[in-house]
């Protein structure tokens, strides 16, 4: 078995070369709607997925999960194509499965096997910043509760974090289930509406 230290340099890589994936794929999507149009990679999209059946929305579903715990695109971006490929609600109601069954995963993963998988998931930076957040147990909750209801922090890290912290399960549950939403709909149709204004459709 590799070293600690050489597993956490293959991550440092992987996770480089996860962000360097990710901005070729948002600039290949930039440039497609800049050359052809944002209506017409919405129907590119729609006609993908509707080619796939029932394969479509599962394999959608399947992406968000892993994009929680292993970011491949900005969460913004992941749900705008969600809502241009499947329609305003379709797409919502996918998006929210997806991120939903994610954060839950994520959560009971770091849970299970602790802070080793944490610091190859995340940057050594992250990690030292947010970890000095699980000191206080109530605070802690209370600005996760606040974090996941209102986009004002990297809510997929936060919940890895939690799964270290001494949150009960059930409390985690209920709040990305109930929380989850108000976010999902800002970031999803936020960056839609700002895609279709800056491209005038």
């Amino acid at each position: 078995m590799l070293p600690v230290t050489d597993k956490e340099e293959l991550a440092k890589r992987g996770r480089l070369l996860l962000k360097v994936l990710g901005a070729l794929l948002i600039l290949l999507m930039l440039s497609y709607i800049l050359h052809f149009g944002l209506a017409n990679f919405s129907n590119s999209l729609y006609h993908l997925v509707s080619e796939a059946g029932v394969w479509g929305p599962l394999l959608f579903i399947f992406f968000q999960i892993i994009q929680v715990i292993i970011p491949i695109l900005p969460g913004g971006f992941s749900l705008s194509v969600g809502v241009l490929a499947f329609g305003s609600t379709l797409g919502f109601v996918y998006n929210y499965i997806g991120i939903v069954l994610g954060s839950i995963s994520s959560f009971f993963l770091i849970r299970r096997f602790g802070r080793q998988l944490l610091r190859l998931l995340i940057s050594e930076k992250s990690y030292n910043k947010y970890m000095s957040y699980l000191a206080d147990n109530k605070k802690f909750t209370r600005f996760f509760i606040a974090a996941i209801l209102f986009p004002i922090a990297p809510d997929d890290l936060l919940c890895m974090i939690a799964g270290l912290s001494k949150m009960r399960a059930r409390t985690f549950i209920l709040t990305i289930v109930l929380c989850k939403p108000f976010s999902i709909y800002v970031y999803g149709y936020g960056l839609t509406a700002l895609l279709k204004l800056i491209f005038h459709t």
